[in-house]
């Protein structure tokens, strides 16, 4: 009896993933499912539902449950400078690499969350260049997070790894809060972008794509893999999270540059 009682919750939830996904466009298989599943477990019993069917139909009803519900499903962990010592590599030798070739560069900011990877990116990259001459594409599957970034308004502990010339330079204090100014949001662009199901745009220099990779499954990663090499110019960087090592790069036309860059062979 145990035994059909736990298939009948798989199924269940099985069920659950396909109608989010028919609804949604997001396809929550791809997604390591242990985790997955424990996620969301746990915000259904929160919620107050007894199973996923009443869950998915409450989810139907409300739009603001679903977005909660989105919000709870990805992942919206950040800070400015996260892991600094593989930012300072990119600003100490990988932008200074980039520009031997090129005097502007377009770069993506890949599963960006609430914003602070793409502001710390032009806070780097205008040291080199003006805000003119790069352009930052910063996109999300998250609609609410994406809000949010382009408010660029953020609190303290978020911000412990910026340098008091870089806070007084690129943000303005707004009584306990921080924003960031005017000309670093200018070059970004914020957009929702789902990047187990949408197409990718081509002829990035940097591809920046951190702490993400990791929930997805085996299978996901490779086909992520792929599309970045593709969406990637020759010579350009692949730039991903500090437990996010590709074992294989060759297979995807990258070699490896620095610890967590990866360069694009050229042919």
């Amino acid at each position: 009896m145990k035994t059909n009682m736990t298939s009948d919750q798989d199924q269940e939830f099985i069920r659950f993933i396909q109608n989010i996904k028919n609804k949604t466009g997001i396809d929550l298989s791809l997604y390591k499912e242990g985790q997955m599943k424990r996620r969301l477990t746990s915000f259904r019993i929160k919620k107050g539902f007894a199973d996923f069917d009443s869950f998915f139909k409450a989810l139907s009803d409300d739009p603001k449950l679903m977005e909660e519900f989105l919000d709870r499903m990805t992942i919206n962990v950040s800070e400015f400078f996260r892991n600094p010592g593989r930012w300072e590599v990119l600003e100490n030798k990988i932008i200074p690499d980039m520009l031997k070739e090129k005097r502007s560069l377009n770069v993506w900011s890949a599963a960006c969350s609430t914003g602070e990877e793409p502001y710390t990116i032009a806070i780097l990259l205008n040291r080199f260049l003006s805000f003119q001459h790069f352009r930052i594409l910063a996109t999300d599957i998250d609609e609410a997070v994406l809000r949010r970034a382009g408010e660029g308004i953020y609190e303290k502990r978020s911000l412990k790894n910026v340098s008091p010339d870089r806070l007084n330079r690129y943000f303005d204090q707004v009584n306990n809060q921080y924003q960031v100014k005017p000309d670093v949001k200018k070059s970004i662009t914020f957009k929702r972008h789902n990047l187990l199901a949408d197409p990718f745009q081509k002829d990035f220099d940097l591809i920046v794509c951190r702490n993400v990779i990791i929930y997805f499954t085996d299978d996901a990663k490779h086909k992520l893999y792929q599309k970045f090499s593709q969406s990637l110019r020759p010579g350009g960087i692949l730039f991903v999270g500090s437990t996010e090592q590709i074992f294989h790069p060759h297979q995807y036309g990258f070699e490896p540059y620095d610890t967590f860059f990866y360069r694009k062979v050229t042919s």
